[in-house]
């Protein structure tokens, strides 16, 4: 097995782990949380967050680890990469940002307000945690299908 097959499968695994719990959290949990009353429903969401997030910070640097080794090792630099491959790159910094900016803003007030059992502050910061998963879900399903159609599209 060659170095860059180790690399694209940690990176193709690594996308699948954040792209598929946005989408379990947006799809499948978050339909069914208003069948739950506030004292049971935010604590969950901050236990399944605080368990999901730092599997996002692992597939962030695994990402960026695996992309640029992939781009500089395999493919030369960024000169010659497809356009595909600086789709993804530019998508994928932008997901990144994204998720740093709900991790240390929104996320980390909706731990204190659920944590003071403030359950409307803790709606609040949940419904912006929502805006930004889904804006980062969308810009992840089109960097797999980049990923998978890319170079024959482009």
């Amino acid at each position: 097995m060659t170095l860059a097959a180790i690399l694209l499968a940690l990176h193709v695994v690594a996308a699948a782990v954040w792209v598929g719990g946005m989408f379990l959290l947006l799809v499948c949990l978050r339909p069914n949380l208003p069948q739950l009353e506030p004292a049971q429903r935010f604590p969950l969401v901050r236990g399944t967050f605080q368990k999901f997030f730092p599997w996002v910070w692992v597939s962030v640097l695994t990402l960026l680890i695996t992309g640029y080794g992939l781009i500089f090792g395999v493919y030369g630099g960024f000169a010659g990469s497809g356009l595909h491959i600086h789709l993804m790159n530019g998508l994928g910094l932008l997901m990144m940002a994204l998720f740093a900016h709900l991790y240390f803003a929104p996320w980390k007030r909706m731990r204190r307000a659920v944590d003071g059992e403030d359950w409307q502050a803790a709606g609040a910061q949940l419904n912006q945690i929502r805006i930004l998963v889904t804006i980062n879900l969308t810009l992840g399903v089109i960097v797999l299908a980049v990923a998978g159609g890319g170079r024959y599209l482009f």
